[in-house]
């Protein structure tokens, strides 16, 4: 399979933990954080780290659209479904994680609720248009490569006409949230969360480019290099980056350069800031509220709108006590470090929204048995 199996080679993987390991000088540590879940799960399901030598340390980050959205607005979801009666549509990855007063988006169903799970924002468009008398509302959520489909489908409808079609924006936005982590205390004073360079996300960086990730590098002194998320893609990754600490350089490369290039999509770019537009704050799972940190639907596609059309409130929520997901998110806590992981919380019974999401890092590490091992994670 071209792109996949290149990517996946034994003799290439031995080849490349060898140059890993010859330019990791012994007498320092190397912390870099993947950002985005997906390379979270391919380096816990190809066993990546088992491969580098024990003064590399990675370090998982907030990645997982459905992992960092709060409580509170799946609240909000919930409320248009039971209360508005309105047909809530959602991907799948989002209908189990746990809600306010033991609700999820799969519970609200069983309590009468019209959840139903879609593939796409296209999928709940068709909805609305079956259903004329009803109202139907597309949760969207996730970073910069779901956003562009969500603008599409907000232009359609206003095309269309369709009047009972609306979205319940919830689009973040990756640079605001590794700005987040190079301000928060951890890493900036505390030093618990060391942090070297960042392995840049993949499908997000084929929307907005390389460009964005220069200012990091900078202005915080962090390269960044952009990977795809084969395996092999994350090694050479990792491999760029030390090369980097060694020289003391601190700059964006690309190694997905299949897919990335530095100015992005310029199509799906322009689509987006024709219906989007910057929310002054939007609280982020683990991380607090950010400013500028996510996306609202503009003015001028306001009928469209889910807030407004139903005066939605946000309300945050407290995370369970004793799930650290939080933490895990920030980079500060591995999963292993939560005393609900693998034993109270598990894929089938999640109590923390990284163990419900297939990216999320603690359902990577229970889905390849990192949590029976005792060694890196």
């Amino acid at each position: 399979m071209k792109y996949i199996d290149e990517f996946r080679d034994g003799e290439l993987a031995k080849g490349l933990a060898a140059a890993i390991a010859a330019a990791a000088r012994p007498e320092r540590q190397y912390a870099f954080m993947e950002f985005c879940g997906g390379h979270t799960h391919a380096i816990s399901r190809h066993g990546v780290t088992d491969l580098l030598p024990a003064n590399v340390r990675m370090v998982h980050g907030p990645g997982c659209p459905v992992c960092v959205l709060p409580i509170g607005r799946i609240d909000m979801a919930i409320r248009l479904a039971l209360e508005h009666r309105a047909i809530l549509c959602s991907y799948g990855d989002c209908l189990r994680v746990p809600a306010s007063g033991g609700l999820s988006l799969l519970k609200a169903k069983s309590h009468g609720g019209d959840v139903r799970m879609v593939y796409s924002p296209a999928d709940a468009l068709e909805i609305a248009r079956e259903n004329p008398a009803r109202q139907v509302v597309f949760f969207a959520i996730g970073f910069e490569t779901t956003t562009p489909p969500s603008a599409v489908v907000i232009k359609q409808a206003a095309a269309l006409g369709v009047k009972n079609f609306s979205v319940l924006c919830c689009h973040v936005l990756t640079p605001s949230a590794i700005m987040s982590i190079l301000e928060s205390p951890e890493v900036r004073r505390w030093g618990t969360v060391p942090l070297d360079g960042f392995v840049g996300p993949a499908h997000v960086s084929t929307v907005i480019g390389s460009r964005p990730y220069e200012f990091f590098a900078a202005e915080y002194r962090k390269p960044v290099v952009i990977a795809g998320f084969e395996p092999l893609d994350v090694m050479q990754a990792i491999l760029m980056l030390i090369r980097q600490v060694n020289e003391g350089r601190c700059q964006v490369e690309n190694e997905f350069t299949r897919a990335v290039t530095r100015e992005g999509n310029r199509k799906a770019q322009d689509l987006v800031a024709e219906v989007f537009e910057l929310r002054r704050s939007f609280e982020w799972r683990g991380m607090g509220t950010i400013p500028y940190s996510a996306l609202a639907i503009r003015q001028a596609f306001a009928d469209f709108d889910a807030e407004r059309r139903f005066a939605l409130e946000y309300h945050p929520v407290p995370d369970h006590k004793a799930c650290d997901c939080g933490a895990i998110l920030r980079g500060v806590k591995e999963p292993r470090d939560c005393k609900l992981f693998g034993s109270v919380c598990t894929p089938e019974n999640p109590i923390g929204s990284c163990m419900v999401s297939s990216e999320g890092a603690c359902a990577a590490y229970y889905t390849y048995g990192r949590h029976r091992e005792g060694g890196a994670g």
